[in-house]
């Protein structure tokens, strides 16, 4: 199966079908099922909230037992507030007369296909990638479409944004609007081996500023990559990286990269590999003009505010129900 198919279906998840998305508790931390909340007199074991993480099993990356554990709990903490939210509003539907039909969680099913172009067989596959069966998915979506519904039942919005409001939120969410957007870095790194010391760090760190100043001096960016940069797979084409997307190039770097103006060098920036001196030497596409997404910025902007409402709301239900956590 194409990498782009896994990669698109794992994208839309993340972006709200499948509700959770955190770790698991590895088999020798597995304890005996037992109730691990109560609401409205409705249970939820400790299964469930173990069902719930199962196809993520592997992402808590911790080599100390104790940290582990901590981030387990962490993890199983909001994982069982994700239950007890969607507790409360399937016990809400029940009460509005609010169902979600086959055919809506088909048309779901159908439209996740379509956005990724892919088959069945594929969408299957794809699946089975991400640890996933399609009766789940079809649970999920179901669980999904139910809030939804509900949402727009049980909260009634209606959002006077002017222009300067909508304005407002474009430039404050650029990341949701700019287009086709890619940056072509170049980098100068510094190596940090393995378990350095920190007195070696600082003598990286101290090194790399000395150069950082003979940039800012006048020195050209290029020849200097070439004497000193330890990225050899850069450091003969004068530190040049070629050009990414947004999410391609390792966070730290990306953030700095993108606070860039074409031509404009940072200070030094760490990640795991050591310390880095970037300049922009290029970037494509980006802000498009506020007129062509006013649309969407409209849409977006109600979004939040019904998203704001609904978490009143959930937090107003919470208060006048009976729930007991024992986990």
């Amino acid at each position: 199966m194409r990498g782009s198919e896994v990669k698109g279906i794992r994208l839309l998840f993340n972006t709200g079908i499948i509700l959770l998305s955190f770790g698991v508790l590895s088999p020798c931390e597995a304890v005996v099922d037992r109730i691990v909340a109560v609401v409205n007199q409705e249970i939820i074991t400790l299964s469930e909230v173990e069902k719930w993480s199962q196809p993520f099993q592997g992402k808590i990356d911790a080599e100390d037992r104790l940290e582990r554990r901590e981030r387990v709990r962490e993890v199983f903490r909001k994982v069982l507030e994700r239950i007890i939210e969607d507790k409360l509003i399937e016990q809400e539907a029940k009460k509005s007369g609010i169902k979600v039909t086959n055919k809506e969680i088909e048309g779901a099913l159908e439209e996740i296909k379509r956005r990724n172009n892919l088959n069945q067989e594929e969408f299957e596959r794809a699946l089975a990638a991400e640890g996933l069966t399609l009766e789940k998915v079809k649970r999920d979506v179901e669980k999904k479409i139910l809030r939804v519904k509900f949402v727009n039942f049980a909260v009634k919005v209606e959002p006077k944004a002017g222009e300067k409001e909508l304005r407002e939120f474009f430039q404050n969410n650029m990341d949701r609007y700019r287009v086709n957007e890619s940056y072509r870095p170049a980098h100068i790194l510094f190596l940090i081996p393995n378990q350095a010391p920190p007195e070696q760090i600082r003598g990286i760190r101290k090194r790399g500023q000395k150069v950082l100043e003979r940039i800012k001096s006048g020195e050209d960016f290029a020849q200097l990559a070439m004497e000193y940069s330890e990225d050899s797979a850069s450091r003969q084409s004068g530190g040049d990286l070629g050009y990414f997307k947004k999410g391609e190039l390792l966070p730290a770097l990306e953030r700095e990269a993108r606070r860039l103006k074409v031509g404009e060098v940072s200070g030094l920036v760490r990640t795991e590999l050591g310390f880095h001196i970037l300049k922009l030497l290029d970037q494509q596409g980006g802000e498009p003009p506020f007129e062509e997404v006013k649309e969407k910025v409209q849409a977006d902007y109600f979004e939040m505010e019904m998203e704001k409402a609904f978490q009143q709301f959930l937090s107003e239900l919470k208060e006048k129900s009976v729930i007991e956590i024992k986990l």
